[in-house]
């Protein structure tokens, strides 16, 4: 078969079939794809997935052997956060922690597919889906159109009203925290960070995506376009544009720069702070990273190095020490590109982190109160709020009910999106990425309550929907997520940040950062120095985890009596981290 032949197969995304659809059982298993032969009538495609057979269930030798000593997930994570004094060991033996650490790389970075195989609008490979970068990518197939029920073949004939769902199983309660004591600190760096790649089109809908490059560009701090980035740079030693605000520097004024953000039309203009993303007026912890990376951009850059070793080690919770070492890929088979799947932007609404007021210094502020507030950043200044954010727990995310009453439209809305996307379960999901599916309510919530409440909205457990179950599933022990957000949120996370071409044998060098003094900026980040980088006077200890230790402030009967167990005193936690170290 020729070029011109394939060329065009791919844009007519070739299918043979015509009436029911014999794959909404989703028959082939092991990452086979299903092709339609004909009426109640598919085939299998095994190639390259080391098993054979009508369903690609029958696993070549190599593959058995491998997946016989292949330990669970589960047990995997329980070594790594556990045997702490053999993990203390391992992480000072330089050449047992990079062949660790280059097998974590490329045993979950494989998992991702690239170049991506699906999109929304194509359940089969075609050239639109390679080539057409307005589109979130897709890990799995959407579910087709002409299935017996909306979740395949399994199921009720119509999914749970999606209200009735977060009311039922989302909506908080009580504030639930985070077991591994996350902070707040932590909560704004995941969503300042994840928004120069999480950019969905709200015109043409969730399938679409405004974010030109797939992964960290650094859009969210310099703009996502040309003309924008000219806007926001002072042109004049390389900085970008400030002000002065009570002798520290902070972001323009939309006034002074004329770049679109969004603010509410009460906001006056001398509270309207530009920056790179146009949404991160939102919050106060947003427009904070925001300075911080404005500073830093103008003192000097740095990179994806604190993502991993600060921001992914909190979240893996391994006693294992996680290093960005580019140069542990170099001898790997690996392609340095990403594209975003519409997945991995779903699972990442933690919207359960968030708490149900803000605790800044001695003041607590409601939601009304916190939102699109930037004087709250200037007023306080820097260093107070990294205090006050590090010191401030967030919610769990799993386990269900736990999403504060002021962002459960958040939370409908990711599901009301998810069905328009028609994702698969989260059962299909758990497989695609080798865990086992769940075989009854019970065993995905631990529990019998929403156990029940699921049972009654969807009839079946392989019919419970992505997000929903991301939300109610069983959190791991002592930890924030469950196995699935976990197991998956980590592929698309390391591919994204390792795919990047800064990390590619051609880039990772002295010379492109300016040479060694450069590069040596770049190898030493971390976010504490981030901070300490950039704040007048002491540093504030700058920490996404909130040490285990009795807050000493009296209960008292006003709002934040309610919340003295979540906060530390900053000298307390202060004396601790030192002596820590």
């Amino acid at each position: 078969m020729n070029t011109s032949v394939i060329f065009i197969l791919l844009h007519l995304g070739f299918v043979i079939c015509q009436g029911a659809n014999p794959c909404c059982s989703q028959p082939c298993q092991h990452r086979g794809v299903c092709m339609e032969m004909g009426a109640d009538s598919y085939e299998c495609d095994c190639t390259r997935t080391g098993y054979y057979g009508q369903n690609c269930t029958t696993p070549e030798f190599l593959t058995w052997l491998k997946v016989s000593l292949k330990p669970s997930p589960n047990t995997v994570h329980y070594i790594l956060t556990h045997f702490r004094s053999v993990w203390k060991i391992v992480n000072n033996v330089t050449f047992l922690r990079n062949a660790i650490m280059r097998y974590v790389l490329t045993s979950r970075s494989h998992l991702i597919e690239s170049p991506p195989t699906f999109n929304s609008d194509y359940g089969y490979k075609s050239w639109e889906v390679y080539s057409n970068l307005s589109y979130y990518a897709r890990t799995l197939p959407p579910i087709p159109h002409d299935c017996p029920t909306p979740m395949g073949v399994v199921g009720k004939k119509e999914l749970p009203d999606v209200k009735l769902l977060a009311e039922k199983l989302l909506l908080r309660r009580k504030f639930i925290p985070d077991p591994q004591r996350t902070s707040l600190m932590f909560a704004f760096f995941a969503q300042h960070f994840t928004h120069q790649f999480f950019k969905t089109d709200m015109k043409k809908g969730p399938a679409f995506t405004r974010a030109t490059n797939h992964g960290v560009d650094l859009g969210h701090i310099y703009g996502q376009d040309l003309e924008r980035q000219h806007k926001l740079r002072l042109f004049k030693d390389g900085k970008l544009r400030y002000q002065v605000v009570h002798g520290e520097v902070y972001p323009p004024l939309v006034s002074e720069v004329q770049v679109e953000m969004h603010y509410p039309p009460h906001i006056p203009e001398s509270r309207r702070f530009a920056v790179g993303h146009e949404a991160f007026g939102l919050v106060p912890g947003l427009m904070m990273y925001g300075t911080l990376w404005l500073r830093e951009h103008n003192r000097v850059c740095d990179t994806i190095k604190i993502v991993i070793e600060d921001y992914v080690q909190h979240l893996s919770g391994y006693h294992f020490k996680l290093k960005f070492d580019p140069e542990l890929l170099f001898s790997e088979q690996f392609q340095y590109q990403n594209r975003i799947s519409s997945e991995f932007n779903t699972l990442y609404h933690w919207h359960p982190l968030m708490p149900d007021d803000f605790h800044v210094q001695d003041e607590v502020y409601n939601y009304q109160q916190f939102l699109f507030n930037t004087s709250i950043l200037t007023d306080y200044g820097v260093n107070s709020l990294v205090e006050s954010f590090s010191t401030q727990i967030a919610g769990r995310v799993a386990g269900g009910r736990n999403v504060a009453p002021a962002v459960l439209k958040v939370a409908v809305k990711s599901i009301e999106d998810s069905r328009k996307l028609r994702y698969q379960s989260i059962n299909a999901y758990r497989k695609r990425f080798n865990m086992k599916p769940y075989k009854s309510f019970e065993e995905m919530t631990g529990e019998k309550e929403m156990a029940a409440e699921l049972r009654e909205m969807y009839g079946d457990v392989d019919a419970v929907e992505l997000y929903a179950g991301l939300l109610v599933e069983k959190p791991r022990a002592n930890a924030i997520f469950g196995e699935t957000m976990v197991e998956m949120g980590a592929p698309y996370s390391l591919k994204g940040l390792m795919g990047n071409p800064i990390c590619s044998p051609e880039y990772w060098k002295p010379s492109t950062f300016g040479g060694k003094v450069g590069f040596e900026i770049v190898n030493s980040a971390s976010l504490q120095r981030l901070v300490c980088n950039n704040v007048k006077g002491p540093c504030p200890v700058a920490s996404f985890h909130v040490p285990n230790v009795k807050d000493s402030v009296t209960t008292t009967s006003n709002a934040s009596s309610s919340h003295s167990d979540q906060n530390v005193s900053p000298a307390v936690l202060l004396k601790e981290r030192t002596s820590e170290l």
